[in-house]
């Protein structure tokens, strides 16, 4: 199937692609054959994605990296680039590519050490691809240095390198990188479409995929996971019921702890596997045979590995409690829409009882102070504010109203 398929709800920017993509192919051929290249091409060396969380801004950036390295031989005959099965789309996809270098933050900024070896690669030729192709997927977390770096590569770019950014609005970006990309902004794709995407991509049940779709309003990764992870389907329950658990300071408190100990034992699963992965492929590149004791000289390098790996499990505990504060910003919201007498559909339906309790015990103005102070915690763990901190003052902020 073509790799535009994971791109749910977003026809106009697969069009601007798929255009884009024939034209790179153009690029390439008049290059190869010593001819002029086309007279007004669509292709451009940086792009720059953005669009609300789960619109797919990773998604479709991936997806035209691989539609400009597909080597598909239908394409010779008009074919559409991006066949999404030969071997170059099949290793773009999967982020094994030689020529697609995938950036993104292992905590919460990219550091210039991060970025150093890959704007040195996006001056090189293509090892064997088509396109030296360099996705960010975490734009907006560049720092100063980081993005100075990136600057000047998509300042001077090297002819067959392209680069693509992802944040989540031009804002994220500093304006003298922005103003060198071309803009393509993403929607959040409808509730309907999420679910027939896992209904025809993943084999969910329809009934569950219509309930995950409407539960995260579009959002397609998280939709996925609940759908697919029950212990994910567990904590989002247990989130739900906050509201009713805030009526005491101590159950605030013991709601705040619950919550912060769900997230560092999520980020302790996700990072298990990954951790242990990484740590057994260098001691095996650094010369350790078996389990055995590492050379010396290579403690250095151990410490950096542990340190991207701490930075990396941190930056998950709050990716983690961010998704928690995002299922209880759709539970006030949903309360909200009740007290309004609002006829927009109902995230959260299947704790109407609930819903309903709180919206009869509060009001309007309540309600919007709540939201407020779910705000307010996301701004404090983006300032790095110890999260059992910011979530009990969030919690204690719910019980007042």
């Amino acid at each position: 199937m073509p790799v535009w398929d994971d791109l749910v709800g977003q026809e106009r920017v697969i069009t601007s692609l798929d255009a884009a993509a024939r034209d790179a192919d153009a690029l390439v051929t008049a290059a190869a054959s010593d001819t002029p290249p086309p007279p007004a091409s669509k292709m451009t060396h940086a792009w720059l994605f953005t669009g609300p969380p789960g619109a797919g801004r990773v998604t479709a950036a991936r997806a035209f990296a691989a539609a400009l390295q597909c080597v598909s031989p239908d394409r010779a005959l008009g074919g559409m680039p991006g066949c999404g099965f030969c071997d170059g789309c099949h290793t773009a996809l999967l982020g094994t590519h030689a020529d697609v270098s995938t950036i993104a933050a292992d905590g919460a900024q990219i550091l210039v050490a991060d970025m150093r070896d890959t704007v040195r690669k996006s001056y090189t030729a293509p090892a064997g691809g088509r396109w030296q192709v360099i996705l960010v997927e975490d734009a907006e977390r560049l720092n100063e240095k980081s993005a100075n770096a990136v600057l000047k590569a998509v300042e001077e770019p090297a002819p067959r390198t392209v680069w693509l950014l992802c944040a989540p609005s031009v804002e994220d970006v500093l304006p003298t990188i922005r103003s060198r990309c071309r803009l393509l902004t993403l929607s959040t794709p409808g509730v309907d479409a999420v679910a027939d995407m896992l209904v025809r991509r993943d084999g969910i049940e329809p009934a569950v995929a219509a309930s995950v779709a409407r539960a995260t309003q579009g959002h397609i990764d998280r939709a996925r996971r609940l759908a697919t992870d029950p212990r994910a389907r567990e904590r989002r329950a247990a989130v739900l019921k906050i509201p009713l658990r805030v009526e005491d300071i101590g159950g605030c408190l013991k709601a705040a702890q619950e919550l912060v100990d769900a997230a560092a034992e999520d980020s302790k699963q996700l990072a298990e596997e990954v951790d242990t992965k990484e740590t057994e492929e260098l001691k095996a590149a650094l010369g350790a045979q078996n389990g055995g004791r590492m050379p010396r000289g290579t403690a250095g390098v151990m410490k950096d590995l542990e340190d991207k790996q701490k930075r990396r499990r941190t930056r998950s505990q709050r990716d983690s409690l961010d998704l928690a504060l995002t299922d209880l910003t759709g539970v006030y919201r949903d309360v909200l829409a009740m007290q309004l007498g609002s006829a927009v559909a109902l995230a959260n339906v299947e704790i109407q009882d609930t819903l309903e309790r709180v919206a009869r015990g509060s009001s309007p103005e309540s309600t919007l102070r709540r939201i407020e102070a779910i705000g307010a915690c996301r701004v404090a763990l983006d300032r790095n504010v110890a999260p059992l901190l910011a979530v009990e003052a969030m919690t204690v902020a719910l019980r007042a109203g």
